[in-house]
């Protein structure tokens, strides 16, 4: 059976640039899905699956959190580690323009705007993580390790298990 012709998105792009190992791996996009269906389709725990977040602080400069698929951010939390009053998700449209992909689809690899990265510490005591690969529909499987060469990561612990 051929393998299945996966998209050239810039997330793919600078993987192979910097040469980290990644799996592709297509999906059914489900609008509203989340990590949840992306966990469910693969069969894999949700805490694997990496969703990338596009916040704000007040000074306006978004940055990107990695956090588990289970997790939501305490943007209280980051707040506080960030060393700023406060922080919350930009605006799709603002996300979107500073990314260059689609919500749904934003990856933390290849932005538009060279944008720091925050990871949830705990991500990278995984084996194995599922990361969006710059469009809806798209995953790629990698060592959490590999963020690393990827990008400078500072590590935070902001987050909280969804309810």
């Amino acid at each position: 059976m051929p393998r299945p012709d996966y998209p050239i998105t810039q997330a793919i792009r600078m993987l192979r640039d910097k040469k980290i190992a990644f799996t592709p791996h297509l999906y059914p996009f489900i609008e509203h899905g989340g990590t949840h269906h992306v966990s469910e389709y693969f069969l894999i725990p949700e805490n694997q699956v990496i969703k990338t977040l596009i916040m704000e602080p007040d000074d306006k400069k978004p940055l990107i959190v990695l956090m588990h698929g289970d997790c939501e951010v305490s943007v209280k939390q980051l707040a506080r580690e960030l060393g700023v009053k406060r922080v919350s998700p930009c605006e799709e449209n603002d996300a979107q323009r500073f990314t260059g992909y689609l919500v749904g689809g934003i990856s933390p690899f290849g932005t538009r705007a060279g944008l720091p990265v925050y990871a949830q510490s705990t991500i990278f005591e995984l084996d194995r993580i599922f990361i969006n690969g710059g469009k809806r529909g798209f995953m790629v499987e990698m060592r959490p390790a590999d963020l690393e060469k990827a990008f400078i990561v500072t590590k935070i612990n902001a987050a909280v298990k969804e309810p």
